[in-house]
């Protein structure tokens, strides 16, 4: 399992960058930066080991504004990128910052899958009720009637109880603060942030420039002892000025109730318990609203279930010591693989066998359609499938390739082959290719050829594999496509663009005795051209 991080000593000025926010003067934003950085000390995490990932919206910016590392993703998908950061990292102290447009409209699905899934994230809610980046349209929390510049009329969207989702979705700690409570918002993200696995944490944040006093009716300092309820666990539901109000349970409905009046105590009152395993009280509570209820603030849920992350490295560890240390290429290579031929990639179908053994018949046949040089007695093309048995085809080569198609393979002057026997080690190919400035090796077994390697083969398929015990046959390319020393170069350049080859051994009655290249190919053409 992921060892603990070691603790280090840090105050807030750590935690401070030098560079200046940048929200609209008023904004809460800047409230929720400094009790977030006011408590990241107490978590004794290295700041290197801490990572902030953002969304888009005005929260989207706060990674900026922090001295760790952090991600400024894209719409809605920041919990999905944590959730790969997290199990590719476990050692890390990952926060998400989020806004209620962000997480709850474009990026409900992530955010609900991070979590159900209980991966190990501290995800942190900005709620202002509107889009405020994109100048004040109705987000997924406004309220029902809410006049915007996108519900001129009044929306007609019933809004969203972010904590409802949050706990519906299982998540493992859930939480709401103000971003003007400011020693209460310090606490919440304290607890937070010692808790291992999903956290939400909503904070009811003003924006004072589209959606200014979306909250004032509860929190302002003048009114929310009797509007709000702070949650404690183990304690009874009481507030007001004079905490003589408190929150009875009458069936499966809350009320309001006045100590001392018709008889009522304190042993009369709901008991918050913030560790209950079954989330049926925190729903209750998470329905609660201003002005039939006070609205509830604090840790609605806080229980211990294994973490996404932990869950996923015993899988890995178990995995492993059944199956042994993964090997990536022989992955990649398992299961209903082929190579596909030339001739398939020509023809798009499987090659017949009468098709493989036509290398060794007479090319003479040129398709009025692709000028493709086809075996004698053909009857369609094997480039393009066009009809090769009208009357007017050619039976030598015409003008339409000029030279190319009247000189053979041998004019390009292509010498003795270089090769290397089947069995051989890779590393001596590789070494020999590196040795003499080439870049193939046509690969030789019992006289006859079997294969072809090419730098291509040694990236693609030697890439973060061992190299010991490995031959060449086991990574060259088989039944490579052949040429015979006698063919028109149209014919190299034409297998060349239909099957994307760089190589093409050329043979004489099955013997290699050569390989021309495209840059030979190249060369020839800008001899022409000359």
């Amino acid at each position: 399992m992921s060892e603990t991080p070691p603790t280090v000593t840090l105050t807030r000025k750590d935690f401070v960058n030098d560079v200046d926010p940048r929200w609209c003067p008023g904004c809460g934003d800047y409230s929720i930066l400094a009790q977030t950085q006011k408590v990241m000390p107490d978590f004794g995490y290295p700041r290197e080991n801490i990572v902030f990932i953002s969304g888009i919206g005005c929260s989207g910016r706060l990674p900026y504004y922090m001295n760790t590392y952090g991600f400024h993703t894209i719409h809605g998908r920041a919990p999905t990128i944590a959730t790969g950061l997290k199990a590719a990292r476990p050692d890390l102290m990952v926060w998400v910052i989020t806004g209620d447009g962000d997480a709850l409209s474009i990026g409900g699905n992530h955010l609900i899958h991070s979590m159900r899934r209980n991966v190990d994230l501290r995800l942190v809610m900005f709620n202002n009720r509107i889009y405020g980046l994109t100048k004040g349209q109705a987000s997924p929390t406004s309220e029902f009637g809410k006049r915007t510049k996108s519900t001129p009329l009044g929306s007609i969207d019933y809004p969203v109880q972010p904590l409802t989702v949050a706990l519906a979705a299982e998540a493992s700690f859930v939480a709401r603060s103000v971003d003007t409570h400011t020693e209460h918002l310090q606490q919440t993200l304290n607890a937070a942030g010692f808790h291992r696995g999903s956290s939400f944490i909503e904070v009811l944040q003003n924006c004072n420039i589209f959606n200014d006093g979306a909250w004032r009716d509860f929190t302002d300092r003048e009114v929310r002892d009797d509007r709000m309820l702070v949650l404690e666990h183990g304690r009874p539901m009481i507030f007001g000025k004079d905490r003589m109000k408190g929150i009875r349970l009458k069936g499966l409905h809350p009320e309001v109730v006045t100590i001392g009046r018709d008889g009522v105590t304190e042993d009369d009152l709901l008991v918050h318990d913030a560790h209950a395993e079954e989330p049926h009280l925190a729903l209750i509570l998470s329905r609660m609203w201003w002005p039939e209820f006070p609205v509830p603030v604090g840790v609605f849920r806080d229980v211990t279930r294994p973490t996404h992350d932990q869950l996923l490295e015993e899988q890995v560890v178990e995995a492993t010591a059944q199956q042994g240390e993964g090997d990536l290429t022989r992955a990649l290579l398992s299961g209903e693989t082929w190579t596909v031929a030339a001739e398939e990639r020509a023809l798009d179908r499987r090659p017949t066998p009468e098709l493989r053994s036509a290398r060794t018949r007479t090319r003479g046949l040129i398709c009025p359609v692709c000028r493709f040089q086809n075996f004698e007695g053909e009857d369609a093309c094997e480039n393009c499938g066009a009809d090769l048995r009208t009357s007017d085809i050619p039976q030598q080569a015409t003008s339409f390739t000029g030279r190319l198609m009247g000189e053979h393979l041998d004019a390009l002057g292509v010498g003795p082959p270089p090769s290397i026997e089947a069995d051989a080690p890779v590393v001596e190919a590789i070494a020999r290719m590196h040795r003499e400035s080439i870049d193939c090796l046509l690969v030789i077994d019992e006289g006859g050829l079997v294969g072809i390697f090419t730098e291509r083969d040694a990236v693609l398929k030697l890439a973060g594999r061992s190299m010991i015990g490995v031959g060449v046959r086991d990574v060259m390319t088989r039944d490579p496509v052949v040429l015979r020393h006698d063919e028109p170069i149209a014919v190299a350049i034409n297998k060349m663009a239909v099957g994307g080859f760089r190589h093409i051994p050329i043979v004489d009655e099955g013997r290699p005795i050569g390989v021309v290249a495209a840059k030979d190919v190249f060369e020839h053409i800008l001899e022409l051209v000359e």
